[in-house]
């Protein structure tokens, strides 16, 4: 693989102009696709199999004209001190905006008036209508949203409180200005850790253009594949944390390169080959993690899985072509200032007392960190040991769910919509479930539907049922309203959904009738359940993926155990993190977290594929260095401070940038975004600086020389994927190349030049 990139390295170097070409020709018709595209589809979140998306199908079957995943909204209305809604002005200000909202669109599909559905509270104080419509949200036109946001602007102005909850506000999530101050903080990373402003801008530069390709690519896609409105955020901060680090770990092996005397197209061609396929690697664990989700069977997942993998492929595929044809553009502008002035003293005759200079160069930053920790490695390994399990003792009180409109800044019109109702009419009013009654095998429908809605009344938990409506010709499907005496998001809603299932048996056996519970909240409760179920299986899957693949890198297998253990560690302690702060409210109002809930069903899972890869990232560019000098003759303990001296720098810069990226995602609107850019971004402080940076090399100082053992028999069967350039340095040792420069046939190990001789 090595030799293969460091030919296509060579070839992008020289044909920079048309690999250019290329990929801004792909940036503009990937574009032109986004530009002319349909808005994406709602965030339905099915699940084939379950009772809730059964009944949902059901519904769609028996009654074709109902749209169960069309859009909703909600007006709430809220009089003054001393005033109720059934006065007469309130009540004529509140019909004038029923009429409002049946005109102000043709995508409306009904408008239920509260004095005729009984949507009035009983203190008389509060009211609210229902409006549903024929598309799902991220379908409405913004006429039919303006209409719906300028509705009651007369109640208003009469002096009632009116806001508006429901998902026919939902959007694309907005860019916080966090996400912005995230990338500037890159740029300032890669500006210290390069000294120039053009390699600094490299990585920047071809990571917007990855990301833009692959959201553009998803924007275009949306409506075909069915891709959900936050799929493209995600891929974004991805996108752009792999796009920017696997760019500057190329541009830092080639500014080695040419500290080492190499000819620029050389230089390329060996950066490729060696910190590329690295990157190659390393992309390929990140996207074998991510469409991994698949395997969970749920469908907005594994597209979000598989659209998140298309823009790593993409990453890669610019770091190993993009990066070294601007490379080419760059010329020697790409290191810094202080190098260059060093290298024209060498050209003038200085090369001693450079040499000298070097002799007397003070161990950097790595050097020194690796060599305190082999002094104390038990200290070092068990202080983050304990640390990690510490942040991770809250992942043990875990509670799964999905957002609503109560998770919402308090500020916000559908938080205000959602606690006026709460506080009127309870707080299952916000969530209420649907029970579809089939009674298509009965001899009585009504009286069996009567039975369920008495059944159902009598559950602990349950507020109020309302009476069956049968929505089809036959008169043998109903559905009954039932109201939660909790929020939709408690889990004592959820042990109401299972009472009202339970129940499900002897209502079949009694009536003939077969009952299943349905509405958004049903549904969030069964993707948790299986999302919850999935949760080990998966994780075992990528714990053995991961030490099976790096058993083929490393050819060891103590180490490839120590990686996986090390990332189950810091998954565990991101997940307590993120659950002291978004579960139990700790330090929240620094994230903006204004109602502490259960988390995300989605984010273990999703955290652990993406983690996952990320983890392997640092894993591969670290440890195969050290194994490179431990293969080459150095000690153990040497080889570790070996790795360190010539990969902390750019370890830490690489992960400080992922981190400042993923964190740039905690001021988005979007409460699932928030969450996933806070867990993802002290996942990975945990994995790089106390798993990668303090327990893996204590690790190896305490295993030695076993760390790197490997049954022979085990060693001719694995496949060889050259990812450390054994393969390259050995044609450049006997092939054409040879003769290029004066070091001959030098060992590529030789060649990877500290960055701070640079």
């Amino acid at each position: 693989m090595a030799t293969f990139l460091y030919k296509l390295g060579r070839f992008a170097f020289r044909r920079r102009r048309f690999v250019a070409l290329i990929w801004v020709a792909l940036l503009a018709v990937a574009g032109v696709g986004a530009a002319t595209a349909s808005p994406p589809a709602n965030d339905n979140f099915s699940i084939p199999g379950t009772e809730a998306q059964k009944a949902f199908d059901l519904l769609e079957q028996r009654s074709p004209g109902g749209n169960p995943q069309g859009a909703t909204a909600r007006v709430v209305f809220h009089a003054p001190d001393g005033e109720k809604m059934t006065d007469k002005a309130n009540k004529a200000a509140v019909e004038k905006t029923v009429r409002e909202l049946k005109s102000g669109s043709d995508e409306v599909a009904s408008v239920a008036d509260p004095y005729k559905t009984g949507a009035v509270s009983k203190k008389g104080d509060t009211a609210y209508i229902l409006t549903s419509y024929k598309v799902s949200a991220m379908e409405l036109h913004d006429k039919t949203r303006d209409a719906l946001k300028e509705a009651g602007q007369e109640a208003r102005d009469s002096g009632l409180t009116v806001e508006i909850g429901g998902d026919a506000l939902e959007q694309m999530p907005e860019t916080g200005a966090t996400e912005v101050i995230g990338i500037a903080i890159s740029a300032v990373v890669l500006l210290i850790t390069f000294g120039s402003l053009v390699a600094a801008g490299l990585p920047l530069l071809t990571a917007i253009i990855g990301v833009g390709i692959g959201i553009s690519s998803i924007t275009a896609l949306a409506t075909t594949l069915g891709l959900s409105s936050t799929t493209s955020t995600l891929a974004m901060m991805i996108g752009l944390a792999v796009g920017i680090d696997y760019a500057l770990f190329i541009v830092s092996r080639y500014r080695a390169e040419l500290a080492e005397g190499q000819e620029r197209e050389e230089a390329a061609g060996r950066a490729v080959g060696t910190a590329g396929s690295a990157v190659v690697f390393a992309g390929l664990t990140v996207v074998i993690a991510l469409a991994g989700l698949a395997v969970v069977n749920i469908p907005v997942l594994s597209k979000m899985g598989f659209a998140a993998a298309g823009t790593v492929v993409i990453a890669v595929l610019i770091a190993i072509t993009l990066i070294p044809a601007l490379l080419g553009f760059a010329g020697s502008k790409v290191v810094s200032r202080k190098a260059r002035k060093a290298a024209k003293a060498a050209e003038q005759g200085a090369e001693g007392q450079a040499g000298q200079a070097q002799g007397e160069e003070k161990p950097n930053a790595g050097t020194r960190w690796a060599r305190f920790v082999l002094r104390r490695p038990i200290v070092v390994l068990l202080v983050g040991v304990l640390g990690l399990g510490a942040a991770a003792l809250p992942a043990a009180s875990l509670e799964l769910g999905l957002p609503d409109d109560g998770s919402q800044p308090t500020d916000t019109t559908k938080r205000k919509a959602y606690d006026l109702i709460s506080d009127g009419f309870g707080p299952g009013m916000n969530g209420p479930l649907m029970v579809m009654v089939d009674a298509k095998g009965s001899d009585d429908p009504k009286g069996a539907a009567e039975q369920v809605r008495k059944t159902i009344h009598d559950v602990d938990g349950v507020a109020a049922v309302s009476k069956p409506q049968f929505i089809n010709k036959d008169g043998d499907t109903a559905t009954l309203t039932v109201i939660s005496k909790y929020k939709p998001s408690s889990v004592d809603t959820e042990d109401v959904v299972h009472h009202i299932r339970d129940k499900a048996a002897s209502l079949k056996a009694g009536t003939g009738a077969e009952v299943l519970v349905t509405g958004q909240t049903a549904m969030n409760i069964d993707i948790s359940q299986k999302l919850n179920d999935a949760l080990l299986p998966y994780l075992g899957l990528v714990v053995g993926l991961a030490f099976l693949l790096l058993m083929v890198v490393f050819r060891s297998l103590l180490v490839p155990l120590k990686a996986a253990l090390g990332f189950l560690l810091s998954v565990v302690a991101a997940l307590g993190a993120v659950v002291a702060v978004f579960q139990w409210g700790w330090g929240g109002s620094l994230f903006n977290v204004e109602e502490p809930g259960p988390i995300m069903s989605m984010m273990p899972i999703f955290m652990i594929g993406v983690v996952f890869g990320l983890a392997m990232d640092y894993e591969v560019f670290l440890v195969t260095r050290m194994r490179e000098a431990y293969v080459h003759g150095e000690r153990p303990g040497q080889a570790v401070v070996t790795g360190f001296k010539h990969g902390a720098r750019v370890v830490t810069a690489a992960a400080i940038i992922m981190i400042s990226v993923f964190a740039g995602f905690i001021g988005s609107s979007e409460s699932m975004v928030k969450m996933i850019g806070f867990g993802l971004a002290i996942a990975v402080f945990f994995d790089a600086f106390i798993v990668r940076m303090a327990i893996v090399p204590a690790v190896l100082a305490l295993l030695g020389k076993s760390a790197w053992w490997l049954p022979r028999w085990l060693d001719k069967a694995l496949p060889n994927v050259d990812v450390e350039g054994e393969g390259l340095r050995k044609q450049l040792g006997s092939g054409p190349e040879a003769g290029r420069d004066e070091r001959g046939a030098r060992d590529v190990r030789d060649s990877d030049a500290d960055l701070t001789r640079v």
